[in-house]
């Protein structure tokens, strides 16, 4: 899988229709799409209020939730989310709010990517990831104009009254260089996702994110591991070495330590090897055993057929693993 995109993905009938148009918010003539992701749950009614934020501003718009899902105040979380998600939607604005510092002096930002899209959302890391992954930042404005924000702006929720406004703006047209300053793009805070540190014979790596299935990605595609151990046929044996020590966290943005947060709610058990198969599919063991997989974003990843692997095996993001044929 190619670790950047420049064109939304689509099939081969779609992309033959597609060739010689070029990407923009709105292609032929359909309704810009504005996207929410945030930690704010379904309980609440901030998401609900983000999209009628939207919809009174702009309500051609199409709008399409990601997830309010994301784990309460997890930076990295929601920039894997996003790093997975967006290439697979059309060009438009996204909108990402995981904001532990809400209020402070973290400038809330437009960044527009080289596939055309334009990424909304604080400047903490959680924009940075995937907008490498879609070709690559080409200009960011802080979001500083009264023009483009709610009339009263509150200190604890800026996804209603900065970022929900200034993504409807930007769907109806609005230019990025009207919200404020430009900023230099190496300005921008970088949280870098865990990466895959190989040596002949093993990869030291991390734990980077848990599904709702109990998915474990990691950090790390198959060619690291294959660069490591060489080739991998299906049920090769490996050893995960796996350390839960106070080490383990990958929460070093500058924005809150993570690593209590990530782990409250399983026990924690320090250093222990595992031994699983390298398999296709999760019908390759037999139910209730682990394994290791390339998933469908092209990640390495642990899982348990029919499982939970996060629970079952106590691990969870920000855990070390250090991988090895067995």
């Amino acid at each position: 899988m190619p670790a950047t995109f420049t064109r939304p993905i689509l099939t081969p009938a779609a992309a033959r229709d597609a060739a010689g148009r070029t990407t923009r918010l709105a292609p032929r003539g359909a309704p810009p799409l504005v996207s929410l992701t945030s930690d704010f749950g379904d309980r609440d009614p901030s998401a609900a209020i983000c999209r009628g934020v939207v919809l009174a501003i702009a309500p051609a718009v199409r709008l399409l939730d990601v997830s309010h899902e994301i784990e309460k105040y997890s930076i990295p979380d929601g920039a894997l989310v996003l790093w997975c998600a967006l290439p697979y939607l059309p060009v438009g604005v996204h909108v990402a709010v995981v904001d532990p510092g809400v209020g402070t002096a973290r400038l809330p930002v437009a960044i527009r990517v080289a596939r055309g899209d334009v990424l909304v959302g604080p400047d903490n890391g959680l924009l940075r990831p995937v907008a490498e992954r879609l070709g690559g930042i080409v200009a960011v404005h802080a979001l500083e104009s009264a023009e483009y924000r709610l009339p009263v702006v509150s200190t604890s929720f800026h996804g209603r009254d900065i970022f929900a406004p200034a993504a409807a703006h930007l769907a109806l047209g609005v230019p990025l260089q009207a919200f404020g300053r430009p900023i230099d793009p190496a300005a921008l805070i970088r949280l870098d996702l865990p990466a895959p540190e190989v040596r002949t014979g093993q990869v030291s790596t991390a734990a980077v994110y848990v599904d709702t299935f109990g998915n474990v990605k990691l950090g790390g595609e198959r060619a690291d591991l294959e660069r490591a151990l060489g080739q991998l046929a299906p049920g090769t044996g490996l050893a995960l070495e796996i350390d839960s020590g106070p080490r383990a966290s990958i929460a070093d943005a500058g924005a809150v330590d993570l690593a209590d947060g990530l782990r409250r709610s399983r026990p924690v058990i320090r250093a222990r090897t595992l031994h699983l198969p390298w398999v296709d599919t999760f019908g390759s063991v037999q139910h209730g055993e682990a394994l290791l997989y390339e998933d469908s974003y092209g990640r390495l990843c642990l899982a348990v057929n029919r499982g939970d692997a996060g629970r079952l095996l106590s691990i969870g993001a920000g855990d070390r693993v250090v991988i090895r044929r067995a």
